[in-house]
């Protein structure tokens, strides 16, 4: 049994291959780690994984998708040059039926920032970013829509720091709103460029 007098250390998460099996008595199941992800991710345009998929997006433009993801750090990801990002994402289209389109709204709100690495929080209320990446799933049309296409992604990049300013207790913002802080917006094949640059200002 694991001495519990000191702590139970962060676990040590390696990326997987997607062909660990499922074992009974010590015996592998027909079903295996990717037929879980068949069953369990497969819906990308729905709001809980469209947002993880959105930090893997932003992970693949800054080269950062070696490892695992972190699922409750003080923020969702740290460029080689120290960049925090905050990663949000929104689209018109849900998975589910819609009367009309999704208005474009993203939470931006001031947390206690809990570090993973040391289960603490740092004890104080604020945005823990350097800069926010607004992902916008911006088809609209259902039957063409993936967001596996990066071509319909569009970004909006944003320093913390004009938050803190213009809106330093708003919880959320509206594209419009957001717009209106003027924002740097690219595609894809510009993003990591952007978040470098706005990262040195």
């Amino acid at each position: 049994m694991t001495n519990l007098k000191n702590h139970l250390g962060a676990l040590n998460i390696t990326q997987k291959s997607g062909s660990e099996s499922f074992v009974v008595d010590g015996n592998s199941l027909d079903q295996n780690l990717v037929s879980f992800w068949q069953w369990s991710s497969s819906d990308l345009v729905g709001n809980a994984l469209r947002g993880v998929l959105a930090e893997y997006i932003v992970a693949m433009a800054i080269g950062q998708t070696g490892g695992t993801r972190q699922e409750w750090d003080a923020y969702d990801l740290r460029t080689e040059s120290g960049i925090k990002i905050e990663v949000k994402s929104a689209s018109y289209i849900q998975s589910w039926s819609q009367k009309d389109y999704s208005i474009i709204k993203f939470g931006i709100p001031r947390t206690w920032g809990w570090i993973a690495e040391t289960n603490e929080y740092p004890g104080e209320l604020k945005r823990y970013a350097d800069v926010y990446i607004f992902c916008v799933l911006k088809t609209r049309d259902q039957d063409k829509i993936n967001p596996l296409d990066l071509d319909q992604w569009d970004f909006y990049i944003l320093p913390t720091s004009v938050l803190n300013d213009k809106i330093p207790d708003q919880k959320t913002i509206t594209l419009s709103s957001l717009l209106s802080l003027k924002p740097c917006k690219t595609d894809f094949v510009g993003l990591r460029k952007v978040i470098e640059n706005m990262g040195k200002s």
